[in-house]
C-alpha cells in the first residue's frame, strides 16, 4: 500500500500482537463507493431511513477536503486501500461456548470471559466489523436494562424508533469528514438503555478487537441513561501490529438525563500502525454527572477529544485521562467542555508521558455560555518526558461569555529527576524498575479511578511501554 506503512516500535506486546487467519472471512473490496455502502446496509437488513442516512453521509465525506492544518499528519492513511467491512462469518452468540474457537481464543487471551464472570453486568465483544458475542446478567435484564447491538435494536419494534430518534443527533454526519465516513460505513457497537431510577451494581463492557490487516473498524455506541439512573460503561480496544495502516473511526453518543450519572471508562491499546480518529460526545441534563476515565496507549496517530455538553443547571463533569506516546507515535488528545447551565462545574485532570521521540499534544476547549451563571471549570495538564528527543505540548482554548464564571488552566511539563532515580536505586531497584515506579506513580490518579482488573491492565501496559526506555 502506497504510503501506508509505519514503523512499529520494538516493544513486547505479545498479549495483544497475536493474529488470526482471515481464511473464510467475508471482506468487502477496498475503497468507498455507494455500492459498498448499499451492501453493508443490505447485509444488516436495515430500515430505509438508515440506508438514506448512510448515502447522505457518503456524499458528505466525498464533498469535504481532508484537513491539513490541524494536528498530526495522516498522509500515511490511504483510504483507497482500506476495507470498510470484514466479517468472520459467524452468528452472534449469547453462550461463550458457541463462539468459534479461534475468535474465542483471542478474547480468552485478553481476559474477557474471566472479567465477565468476576465483575461485569454484561459484555459485548466485537471482532473486526461484527459483534460475535453479547450477553447480560439475568438480574440486570429484569431491571429493564437494554444492552444489545444497534443492529438488533433496529430489528426490534420497541427500540427501532428510539434509535431513529437519537442516532446521529449528538454527533451529526456533518461534524467533520471522518464523522461522515463513520455514518456511511458504521458496523457493530452497542445500544444501552437504562430505565429511570435504575442503578447498575456492576459495569457493562464492550471490547473491540481489530484482527484484519489494512481494514477499518467503525462501531457506534449509543447510550441513554434515563432520569435518576446510574451506569458505569467500560470500553476496551486492541489490535495486533501490522506494517500496513489500519483505521479506527468509531462514534460514541451519550445521553444522560436529569439527575442521572454515567461513568465512561476506556483503555485503548491499539497497535502502532493504527490511525485512531474516534469521536465521543455526551450531553447531560439538570443535576446530572458525567465522568470520563481515559487511557490511550496505542496507535500511530490519534485524534481524540471527548466532549461534554452541560445543558442543564447544576450539572457536573469530570475528565481524567492519560496518554503514553512512544517511538513513531503522535497522539493529539484532550477534551472539550461546554457549560450552558447555571451553577455547572467541570474538572479536567490529564497526564501525558512521552519517550523515544513520541509526541503528545493535549488540547482543551472550555466554552462557557451566556446563561451559565456561576459556572466553574478547572483544567490541569501534567506532562512527563523520559528523554530529550520526545515532545509534549499543551494547547488550551477558553471561550467565556459570562462574567460570573470562574475558569482556570494549569500546565506543567517535566522530566524524571535523576535524584529520584538514584534514591530508588539505592533502595535496591534497578534503573528500569526505578523509572517504571516513577511513571506508575505519575499515572496513579488515572489507574485508581478504574476497577481493579483494568487498573492492573493499565499498569501492565505502562510496564511494557517502559521496556527499553532507558537511555
Amino acid at each position: 500500500m502506497s504510503g501506508g506503512r509505519t514503523k512499529v516500535a520494538d516493544v513486547d506486546r505479545s498479549l495483544y500482537d497475536f493474529t488470526k487467519s482471515e481464511e473464510g472471512y467475508e471482506r468487502y473490496e477496498d475503497g468507498l463507493t455507494p455500492d459498498i455502502v448499499r451492501s453493508i446496509s443490505a447485509k444488516k437488513e436495515e430500515p430505509e431511513w438508515m440506508l438514506e442516512m448512510r448515502l447522505r453521509a457518503l456524499d458528505l465525506y466525498h464533498g469535504r477536503d481532508m484537513a491539513t492544518n490541524w494536528g498530526p499528519s495522516i498522509a500515511g492513511l490511504d483510504l483507497d486501500h482500506i476495507s470498510t467491512y470484514v466479517s468472520p462469518k459467524t452468528k452472534q452468540a449469547k453462550d461463550w461456548n458457541d463462539v468459534p474457537k479461534d475468535i474465542k481464543d483471542t478474547f480468552e487471551r485478553l481476559g474477557i470471559p474471566e472479567a465477565e464472570r468476576e465483575s461485569l453486568a454484561g459484555v459485548g465483544a466485537q471482532y473486526d466489523s461484527e459483534i460475535v458475542y453479547h450477553n447480560m446478567r439475568e438480574e440486570v435484564a429484569k431491571q429493564g436494562v437494554i444492552y444489545t447491538t444497534i443492529e438488533d435494536a433496529l430489528h426490534d419494534p420497541t427500540w427501532e424508533p428510539v434509535v431513529h430518534e437519537y442516532f446521529g443527533t449528538l454527533i451529526p454526519p456533518t461534524d467533520h469528514k471522518f464523522a461522515a465516513l463513520h455514518y456511511a460505513v458504521w458496523s457493530g457497537g452497542s445500544f444501552v438503555y437504562v430505565p429511570e431510577g435504575v442503578t447498575l451494581d456492576y459495569p457493562l463492557q464492550s471490547y473491540f478487537r481489530l484482527n484484519a490487516q489494512g481494514a477499518g473498524q467503525f462501531e457506534h455506541t449509543l447510550i441513554i441513561v434515563e432520569p435518576g439512573a446510574d451506569l458505569h460503561f467500560i470500553e476496551g480496544c486492541s489490535a495486533p501490529k501490522y506494517y500496513e495502516a489500519n483505521l479506527h473511526a468509531g462514534a460514541v453518543e451519550l445521553f444522560v438525563k436529569d439527575g442521572a450519572r454515567l461513568r465512561y471508562s476506556t483503555i485503548e491499546n491499539w497497535s502502532k500502525n493504527m490511525y485512531n480518529l474516534n469521536t465521543k460526545r455526551a450531553t447531560i441534563g439538570t443535576d446530572s454527572k458525567m465522568e470520563w476515565v481515559s487511557g490511550s496507549f496505542g496507535s500511530h496517530v490519534s485524534y481524540l477529544y471527548p466532549t461534554t455538553i452541560l445543558a442543564g443547571d447544576r450539572g457536573s463533569c469530570e475528565f481524567t485521562g492519560i496518554t503514553f506516546a512512544g517511538a513513531t507515535q503522535d497522539l493529539d488528545t484532550g477534551c472539550k467542555v461546554i457549560l450552558n447551565g447555571a451553577d455547572t462545574t467541570a474538572s479536567v485532570n490529564t497526564k501525558s508521558i512521552s519517550k523515544d521521540g513520541g509526541v503528545n499534544t493535549f488540547r482543551s476547549s472550555v466554552v462557557v455560555g451566556r446563561h451559565a451563571d456561576r459556572a466553574r471549570c478547572t483544567v490541569s495538564c501534567q506532562s512527563l518526558m523520559l528523554d530529550n528527543i520526545s515532545r509534549s505540548d499543551t494547547i488550551p482554548a477558553m471561550d467565556v461569555r459570562n462574567s460570573t464564571a470562574q475558569v482556570g488552566h494549569e500546565a506543567t511539563i517535566g522530566r524524571i529527576s535523576d535524584d529520584t532515580v538514584l534514591y530508588l536505586m539505592s533502595r535496591g531497584c534497578s534503573e528500569a524498575e526505578a523509572r517504571t515506579l516513577v511513571v506508575n506513580g505519575f499515572a496513579n490518579p488515572v489507574s485508581k479511578e478504574l476497577p481493579m482488573e483494568y487498573a492492573v491492565e493499565m499498569n501492565n501496559l505502562i510496564k511494557l511501554e517502559m521496556e527499553g526506555a532507558i537511555g
